[in-house]
């Protein structure tokens, strides 16, 4: 199914109830950082400046991402690892995803959620939460990313809010990926036991952007871009960011990622920054998906720019990933890593998975195979790293 451009809303004009930051100015820095990013004309002097320094910022960070840098990646490793055990010391910490609905609004024509893909659909009940999240909290661990498809009128905010409240029960961090909301609505959230909130932007490329999301509130580039923000002024103590690698240029993606992440640490000295390296994955309906010039070892150099530009921001390597890649990667660059990962509803408590996946995973390990393998490399697995007083 495809919507013609002509009856097709303006992605940059903000639906009705979206609330617009008036004061400001993220989204614009990226975008012109953007317009002005030739990363050809980085050369290998560029590069080695970059390496060189003790403090990087954006120009560091434009050099280390772009093709001149890529015979110097495992210089870039042996750095990003330093400073990752620096700074993260030899910690590993572990959580899982609980998908509770996968009903959606949105037309996004690279997901398996997408309103128009035909796959069983459902949604947890309390109940239905309390069974998935005790089956979660036996394996031992005690963060939990709360996630649903991208609809109000099935997945409403105080569904969330009540899927939260029941989580802090059995977790002790509490994170959600679900679609982007207002400030008031991420401070209820919140309240509600909610720590922190990710949001993948997909692609920073407005025109990219516009192809691939036809209909829905995700239609609107501006809003998703500033929800990052909007948790942050309601209240949330940590955001994470993330482009889906593949979509379009990775290397501008992945700048715009960064920046966007910068900037709102400048403007928010107070929290806690994190990325995620998500590659396109195959989606039911759709096994041909996969990410376009996004091969490993271009994804380990976005993670090891990313770590040596913020040494102190938190990232996580998800199950998109094959196993062996993410062993890798923990201690060099990731400090986060999920286990026992199902992206289906209703598949940790009685094992009758209820709804389809979101996409496939690369990586079934459970609980304690991950942890072993964390050993394995002589780094230690770590179920929680904050503690309320």
């Amino acid at each position: 199914m495809d919507i013609p451009k002509g009856k097709r809303t303006s992605h940059m004009e903000y639906m009705e109830g979206m609330e617009v930051l008036a004061d400001s100015h993220v989204m614009d820095e990226i975008l012109q950082t953007l317009a002005t990013y030739d990363y050809d004309s980085c050369t290998a002097a560029h590069v080695r400046r970059a390496l060189d320094k003790d403090n990087r910022g954006p120009e560091e960070l434009k050099a280390l991402l772009s093709p001149a840098a890529e015979p110097f990646l495992e210089e870039m490793a042996q750095k990003a690892h330093a400073e990752t055990r620096k700074h993260f010391g030899n910690s590993v910490y572990l959580f899982t995803p609980l998908y509770i609905s996968n009903y959606c609004e949105n037309y996004c024509i690279y997901c398996g959620f997408n309103r128009h893909n035909r796959i069983r659909r459902a949604k947890l009940d309390a109940a239905g939460m309390e069974r998935e999240m005790a089956a979660i909290a036996k394996t031992g661990l005690e963060e939990i990313l709360i996630l649903t498809g991208e609809s109000r009128k099935m997945s409403d905010v105080t569904y969330i809010g009540e899927a939260c409240k029941l989580a802090r029960k059995y977790f002790k961090m509490i994170g959600v990926e679900v679609y982007p909301m207002n400030s008031d609505e991420y401070a209820y959230l919140h309240s509600c036991g909610v720590d922190y909130v990710t949001v993948f932007q997909e692609t920073y490329n407005s025109d990219k952007y516009e192809t691939l999301h036809l209909a829905g509130r995700k239609r609107v580039f501006p809003y998703r871009l500033n929800a990052q923000e909007r948790a942050l002024k309601g209240g949330m103590r940590g955001v994470a960011f993330a482009a889906l690698l593949g979509l379009d240029d990775f290397r501008k993606d992945a700048l715009a990622t960064g920046m966007h992440a910068y900037l709102l640490q400048r403007k928010y000295p107070h929290a806690e920054i994190s990325f995620s390296c998500p590659r396109l994955r195959p989606i039911i309906n759709n096994d041909k998906i996969n990410p376009r010039d996004v091969h490993e070892r271009q994804l380990l150099q976005v993670m090891t720019a990313y770590r040596l530009f913020m040494p102190f921001a938190g990232m996580t390597i998800s199950t998109r990933e094959r196993a062996d890649f993410r062993d890798h990667v923990i201690g060099l660059a990731a400090t986060k890593i999920s286990a026992g990962v199902s992206t289906g509803i209703g598949s940790y408590g009685d094992k009758s998975e209820q709804g389809d996946d979101q996409f496939e995973i690369a990586d079934n390990r459970n609980v304690e195979e991950v942890a072993a393998a964390i050993r394995a490399r002589g780094l230690q697995p770590v179920m929680n790293d904050y503690v309320y007083v």
